[in-house]
């Protein structure tokens, strides 16, 4: 009886929620080029700059630099309403990162360029420390940093994936268990 009265309840609280599906796709982003907020931050942006140029002489050399500038402005925004970009109510782009691959490419590859920095650091850090650690003075080589030998491993860093994937295979990656040291709790 209590399941199925459990039941019952679930059945009545999941049919009594409302649920707004209105913004549910896109989180209430719209596209950039139909946005008032973004037309109205594009609007803002040249008008400021507009008002600096109108302080200088035509074909100044400040005049000529804050048309470029006005130009850009206007290029960069025009380009966010052609990429597809969804603008929020403050009228700026956002992105979406919630795993549909309609938007895979808001977070993909700016996600992938990232690790693969992030290891390139890591990985030219490591070998860095490694070597350091067998001269006569490691404590200080962290410190005062060798430049030319930290080139050295910068240089050679972007092939730090198969690096890796070669020191793993190899077994030298990875410690032995025995050999990792565990504070007793």
């Amino acid at each position: 009886m209590k399941k199925l009265l459990s039941i019952f309840l679930i059945c009545i609280i999941c049919l009594s929620t409302s649920y707004s599906y209105a913004y549910a796709d896109v989180a209430g982003l719209v596209p950039c080029k139909e946005s008032v907020a973004f037309s109205k931050r594009l609007k803002s942006s040249v008008r400021k700059l507009e008002t600096r140029l109108a302080k200088y002489e035509p074909n100044t050399p400040p005049a000529l630099a804050l048309e470029a500038q006005i130009n850009k402005t206007k290029n960069r925004f025009d380009r966010y309403g052609r990429a597809g970009l969804l603008c929020g109510t403050d009228g700026l782009p956002h992105l979406i990162s919630d795993g549909r691959w309609s938007r895979a490419g808001d977070f993909v590859f700016p996600g992938l360029l990232f690790i693969y920095i992030a290891g390139w650091i890591g990985w030219v850090g490591r070998g860095y420390l490694q070597a350091v650690s067998q001269t006569s003075k490691p404590t200080e080589k962290e410190i005062i940093i060798d430049v030319p030998l930290a080139l050295k491993f910068s240089a050679s860093g972007f092939t730090w994936p198969l690096a890796a994937w070669q020191e793993f295979t190899s077994g030298k990656l990875i410690e032995a268990e025995e050999n990792i040291t565990v504070s007793p709790r």
